[in-house]
């Protein structure tokens, strides 16, 4: 007997039909703004993730050398891998590019609650457009996701951010500031205490006062404020963001909005707006799912400088959050006819499950040649709304039994007439 590893799932029948339904509602949303899907492989050099976030980032990493040796890694994200695919096409790719995909990662990391060690994650990318449009779409398009899954503004809230203020800010202290390192303790805030955040602001380059009085401004988020102390590079950035929230109103998604400074993203590759998404009443407390602007890692990768502009919701942490807020979908089978034969009836029965499934149904029938009782009793067990049962008896009558399983009513029909098209009288009174 194999255990699986630790950090790896499975997910049988019952779980797969509400994820397939999570998924599929997350790719119509991303579809109806015009993203394209994309496919991309499991493996990728261990290099070009070495390359944007250094040698330790090894330690996270499924990484070995392949048989040709070569350094590979399981992909532990898609930014980096999509930033690839649009280098080696940027000039015959139409801009802008809007792709999504939805497939699994890995990390070596520690398992928690919503985090393992393989997940799934939607990425839905725009590249080619720095305007403040784009972002909005990002921000329109994950709360268009959540609210067909059926969450509403008092199940989610979007928290956003800017790196460049928060960059600002720290570049306008008189101190020697390293702010990606200084940017990562504020992705830390809400997760250690108080004292060892200030204490990692104070690594980071900032005299212990001037961390506090950094906190102080970013806590209490007044752009105005904020804007007068930064200077031009801080104002701008202000702009920036009043500015994507602007068109977020006219997309229809401000009103999941919130700015919240504190918000950082702890990624180095991000440049503008940030986001998180968090339950709104704070029973799941950890980010449901992130996104943000990242305009230089395509050129950092080779390209021509690109504007970008990414999301990627999660199907573990969503899971979480559609449960909590009583929408996550049913965990059960769902099969529209069963089709029983009793006897040598095989070629009638193997007939009539052929049309049902050509008009579109979920029909199952008998392949391990099981008694009467036996069938009905797994029909029941798929969830089977109808039962077709072709008979000898019946059909030297020239009809067939049709079993409604949630009434227990039945009828007879002519076998010649079942199931007739999709439009027939015969084909509408039995769905």
């Amino acid at each position: 007997m194999y255990d699986r590893l630790k950090g790896f799932r499975d997910f049988y029948p019952e779980e797969m039909t509400p994820r397939r339904q999570v998924i599929d509602t997350l790719e119509d949303a991303a579809a109806r703004y015009g993203f394209r899907e994309i496919s991309t492989p499991a493996l990728e050099r261990t290099e070009m993730y070495v390359d944007k976030s250094g040698e330790e980032i090894v330690e996270e990493l499924y990484a070995f050398e392949d048989k040709g040796g070569r350094e590979v890694s399981l992909t532990p994200e898609l930014t980096p891998t999509v930033a690839r695919m649009v280098v080696a096409k940027q000039q015959a790719l139409s801009k802008p590019i809007k792709w999504y995909s939805t497939r699994p990662f890995w990390r070596f990391e520690q398992v928690q609650q919503g985090r393992f060690r393989e997940f799934y994650q939607t990425n839905v990318d725009i590249f080619g457009s720095s305007e403040p449009e784009a972002d909005a779409e990002i921000l329109a398009f994950a709360a268009d996701a959540l609210t067909d899954l059926g969450l509403t503004g008092e199940d989610f809230e979007f928290r956003v951010s800017h790196r460049d203020i928060l960059g600002g800010l720290l570049r306008s202290f008189d101190a020697d500031v390293d702010t990606h390192a200084a940017i990562r303790a504020v992705d830390k805030r809400a997760k250690v205490e108080e004292t060892e955040y200030l204490g990692l602001l104070s690594d980071a380059g900032l005299a212990y006062e001037q961390a506090e009085e950094f906190d102080d401004l970013v806590t209490t988020g007044d752009l105005d404020e904020i804007a007068a102390f930064g200077g031009d590079e801080v104002e701008s950035a202000v702009e920036n963001l009043r500015e994507v929230l602007a068109a977020a109103e006219d997309f229809g998604a401000r009103e999941f909005c919130e700015v919240s400074l504190t918000t950082a993203r702890g990624l180095d590759y991000y440049t503008g707006v940030v986001f998180e998404c968090f339950d709104s009443t704070g029973e799941i407390s950890r980010s449901v799912f992130g996104g943000g602007r990242y305009d230089d890692l395509i050129e950092s990768f080779g390209g021509q400088s690109t504007p970008a502009v990414g999301v990627a919701p999660g199907l573990a942490p969503l899971s979480l959050l559609c449960q909590r807020a009583g929408v996550w979908p049913e965990e059960a089978l769902t099969t529209d006819y069963y089709v029983l034969t009793v006897g040598d009836t095989r070629d009638v029965a193997a007939r009539i499950a052929r049309d049902l499934r050509a008009a579109g149904n979920v029909v199952e029938a008998d392949v391990s040649d099981r008694s009467f009782g036996a069938q009905m009793g797994y029909a029941d067990s798929v969830n089977a709304e109808t039962v077709v049962i072709v008979g000898e008896q019946d059909l030297a009558n020239g009809e067939v039994t049709v079993k409604d399983m949630e009434s227990g009513d039945q009828t007879t029909v002519p076998v010649e007439e079942f199931p007739g098209d999709r439009d027939s009288p015969t084909f509408a009174d039995l769905r």
